[in-house]
Order: structure tokens, then C-alpha cells, then sequence
């Protein structure tokens, strides 16, 4: 599992470098103004990111359990369906992109507030957001052979497509917008992109895994029933995540103008590449975990969960210890000229119930849905989603943006306290128990690191790039010295002892 995990987080790397260098490039071609309504239109296309029903989910859990139970016909039959049903799902998609985009026209682009747009720039919106209404319908079926990828863990040549997809992507994206910075071009790279991914993991997948083909099948009741039976609370999943953090701009268009929109992404958008990072986790462990399910080995699951748990917290209080000291001298740093300094704060008011929900939505969730228990977190995480833009709405009158971020933030705790009891109730562990070992040496090696680093960011200007750098680089080397040290030394799942131990001797030999 490691190993694939850290292919993984490989690909994360060059996510989290290509968002570095395109965020900042894409805004300052774009202005406030054009990037805050690009912002609106992802929002507008989340909801039809609803209708792929968790197929893909489901396909990885229906394909991986077919795989290790020896089944391979019920694989092909399962993506074969899956394939089908996501085609006809991507028709109806089509159809509710219609509504959206009359919804767009006639609701936002109209209002007060915009209506102070350019016709070129009104004109722009509406064809970008008809090329990301149309690459969101479409996506279901383009995204679907990964699935395959995932249910045989086959890690490595999957994030190798993607790694490749997203260097094409920065490329083109920054020759495009250097030739014409409008919404339609950064619209239309969107669906190249998308496109020629399709087409390579189509091709390596029938090569490296040819029992399994992704071609469309009749769709046959009892096999869809299948898919269905687990792919409707993979819904409910995607439709509480799309309402807890992909609607926010679409509440704030309706509120403010489009440079609102901006100033709230730019606080949030950092958020992405950190959400992967916990996800690469997921990734492995739910196709783990329905594999252990079908041969009755539990206790593999509840190791790895601990394990995992304790790895997940500590990368959370990492990265979220070094967002809440420095993240907004970071944004100011990144984003350069039109930085409004409310993007920081917004940025620690989400990342203060992150350190709550990303160990939780990484680690405990995946493992319940491959455990096939994903009512729950089903359920649950709708009722964050409903919560999250219950409280936006009631909020954002009040208090602006501030309330927007606070609407995220309460029902992202709220839902990791529910998930982690009902987590660790399923493999029989007590929660106690399960704080103590995955958060308590962690939050202890932790405080020291980020005391130290505020103690500095206090005493002396840290604000340029290569400040933050450096900062940042000490700050890690002290952090992960005591996470090796001390919080996984003597560690029944992961010691790192004897990697300390090696550290000192080679340390000596070179004296």
C-alpha cells in the first residue's frame, strides 16, 4: 500500500507545482474581474458533476471485488455497464447543462452588480460556460477508465497519464492565454486536455489489463442494480462535497460582485491540492479495504486504518500548522498584485476545521465505503453539504465572505466527529483509543514545530518568497525530526526507530 501511496502523492507533487505556477498566471492574464467569473461559472457545472450517480465509485468497488474473488467475467459485465449507464447519464447531464445555462443568463449575468460587464466579456461567459457545461457532461464517461486503474491498484501507470495530462495542460494553458487571455480559450484547454487523457487511459488500460475491457455492455437489471445499490450513496457523497465546497462561489455571485468571487478562491483554492494529498490515501485504502472485506480479513483493515490515521493527522498539522502562521504572507507572496488581504483570513478560518475533516475524509471514509458500509458517510456527508450552504446563505448578508468560510467550517467538524465514531465503532475500536494513537504524540511534536515557527514569523518579516522558503524548509526539518523522534518512535504500525538509528550512525561516520 505504500507504494502506491507514494506514487500517489508523486502525482500530487506535480499537481500541487503546475497549480503553483498556473493560479497566479491564469489570474494576472485574466484580471479579478474575468478570473472571479470563471470562479462562478466551475461553480454553475458542479451540480452536474451529480449526475454520474458515484458510478465511478462503484465501478472500482464492484471491479476490485470481482477481481480478488476471482470473477473476472463479473468485472468486464460490471464496466461494461458502468460504461453504458454513464453514457446515457452524460445525455441527461446535457440536458440539465441547458437549465444551468439559462439559469446563468437570465439570474447572474443580469443582476446588479454585473451588470456593469462588457458586452465582450458577457459574451465570453456565456461560451465558456457552455464548453464546461458540455466537458462536465461529458465527463462522466471520459473519467470512467480510471476506474479500472484504481480497482486493479495498478497506481503507477494511472498517475503517469495524469502526471503527462497535467504538463500538457500547463503548457498549452500558458500559451493559449498568452496568445488570447479569455474565458473560452481556458474553457476549451479544459476539454482538450480532458480528451486526450481519455484517450491514452483507454489505450494502456486494454493493454495492461485486457480480462477487463471498458466498452459498452446491455445493461442488464441485475448487474445495474449492483452498481446502484452502492453508487446511490456515492451520490449522496459527491452531491454533500459539491455542496460543502464547490457551490461557495455561486452564493457569493448572487451576493457580490465578481471580484468577491476571486477574493474567496483565492483564499480556498489553496485548499485542492491539500484535499488530494489526504485522497491519494483514500485511493488505495477503499480498494484495499473491499478486498479484505471479500476474503473476511478485517483486522488487516483496522491496522491499516490506524496506521493511515496516525500518517494523515501528522501531514494535516504539517501543512496546516505552516498555513495558519504564514499562509497569508504565502497568498501575498503567490498571488503578487491584486492580493486582498481577506483571502488569508479566510484561508484560517477553513483551515482551523480542516485539521478536523481532512484525517477523516482521507482515511475513515474509504475505508467504510470499501467496507461496503457507506450509508453513513453517505448521509452524513450530504447533511455537511446542506448545512454548508444553509448556514453560506444565512451568513453572507451578515458577515460577508467571513460567513461564506464559517459556513464551510462548522459543518466540516461537525461531520468528522460523526464519521470517526461511526469508523471506529465498525472495526471495533474504541474512539478514545483511536484519538490517542493517531493524534496525540502528533499534536504534541506539532505544537513545538509550529510554536517555533510563529515565535520567528513574530520576531522577524518573513514575507518574500525565499523567506518563505527557507521558513518553511527549517520549520519542516523540525517538525519531521520530532515526528521521527518521537511520534512514531516505538510505533506498533510504523516505528521509525531503526530509520533513526541509521540517521545517527551515518551521522557519526561523517565526523
Amino acid at each position: 500500500m505504500l507504494r502506491s501511496v507514494s506514487s500517489n502523492w508523486t502525482l500530487n507533487a506535480i499537481q500541487i507545482g503546475v497549480f503553483m505556477i498556473l493560479t497566479p498566471f491564469t489570474f494576472g492574464a485574466l484580471g479579478s474581474e474575468a478570473f472571479g467569473i470563471w470562479e462562478v461559472i466551475v461553480s454553475t457545472a458542479a451540480p452536474i458533476q451529480l449526475l454520474a450517480l458515484g458510478l465511478p465509485m462503484a465501478t472500482v468497488r464492484a471491479v476490485s471485488g470481482s477481481i480478488h474473488g476471482d470473477d473476472p467475467d463479473a468485472a468486464e459485465r460490471a464496466a461494461g455497464t458502468a460504461f453504458s449507464m454513464t453514457l446515457i447519464l452524460g445525455l441527461v447531464a446535457a440536458a440539465v447543462g441547458a437549465l444551468l445555462y439559462g439559469g446563468l443568463s437570465a439570474l447572474l449575468l443580469t443582476r446588479e452588480g454585473w451588470s456593469g460587464l462588457s458586452p465582450d466579456a458577457i459574451r465570453d461567459a456565456r461560451l465558456a460556460t457552455l464548453v464546461i457545461l458540455g466537458n462536465a457532461s461529458a465527463g462522466f464517461a471520459l473519467a470512467l477508465p480510471y476506474a479500472l486503474f484504481d480497482a486493479h491498484q495498478d497506481f503507477v501507470a494511472r498517475n503517469l497519464i495524469k502526471a503527462a495530462g497535467l504538463f500538457v495542460k500547463l503548457g498549452v494553458t500558458v500559451v493559449a492565454l498568452t496568445w488570447r487571455a479569455d474565458l473560452v480559450i481556458l474553457a476549451t484547454v479544459q476539454v482538450g486536455v480532458a480528451v486526450l487523457e481519455f484517450g491514452i487511459a483507454m489505450v494502456v488500460s486494454r493493454r495492461r489489463h485486457p480480462n477487463v475491457r471498458m466498452r459498452p455492455r446491455p445493461i442488464r437489471w441485475h448487474d445495474a442494480r449492483g452498481l446502484l445499490s452502492f453508487s446511490i450513496f456515492a451520490f449522496l457523497m459527491n452531491m454533500g462535497a459539491m455542496l460543502a465546497f464547490r457551490i461557495d462561489a455561486l452564493v457569493i455571485g448572487l451576493n457580490a460582485e465578481p471580484q468577491a468571487a476571486a477574493t474567496y478562491g483565492i483564499g480556498n483554492k489553496i485548499f485542492d491540492p491539500f484535499i488530494n494529498i489526504l485522497l491519494a490515501i483514500g485511493m488505495v485504502l477503499m480498494p484495499l479495504a473491499a478486498s479484505a472485506k471479500s476474503k473476511g480479513d478485517i483486522s488487516s483493515v483496522r491496522e491499516a486504518y490506524l496506521k493511515w490515521s496516525k500518517i494523515a493527522a501528522t501531514l494535516v498539522l504539517l501543512i496546516g500548522g505552516f498555513l495558519m502562521v504564514l499562509g497569508p504572507a504565502f497568498l501575498s507572496a503567490w498571488i503578487g498584485e491584486g492580493y486582498d488581504e481577506e483571502s488569508g483570513q479566510l484561508m484560517q478560518i477553513l483551515m482551523l476545521s480542516f485539521f478536523f475533516f481532512l484525517p477523516i475524509r482521507g482515511v475513515a471514509l474509504p475505508a467504510l465505503m470499501g467496507l461496503g458500509r457507506a450509508r453513513i458517510p453517505g448521509f452524513g456527508l450530504l447533511a455537511m453539504g446542506i448545512g454548508n450552504l444553509t448556514l453560506s446563505v444565512l451568513l453572507v448578508g451578515p458577515y460577508g465572505l467571513k460567513g461564506v468560510a464559517l459556513g464551510t467550517a462548522i459543518p466540516n467538524v461537525l461531520f468528522a466527529i460523526l464519521l470517526a465514531r461511526v469508523a471506529c465503532r465498525s472495526l471495533d475500536l474504541s474512539t478514545r483509543q483511536w484519538i490517542g494513537y493517531a493524534f496525540g504524540k502528533p499534536v504534541a511534536a506539532s505544537a513545538v514545530a509550529i510554536g517555533a515557527l510563529y515565535a520567528a514569523e513574530s520576531t522577524l518579516s518573513i514575507t518574500t518568497f525565499p523567506q518563505l522558503i527557507l521558513a518553511g524548509a527549517l520549520y519542516t526539518c523540525l517538525f519531521l525530526a520530532l515526528a521521527l523522534s518521537y511520534a512514531f518512535a516505538g510505533d506498533p504500525h510504523l516505528d521509525t526507530a531503526p530509520v533513526m538509528r541509521r540517521i545517527s550512525m551515518l551521522s557519526k561516520r561523517s565526523r
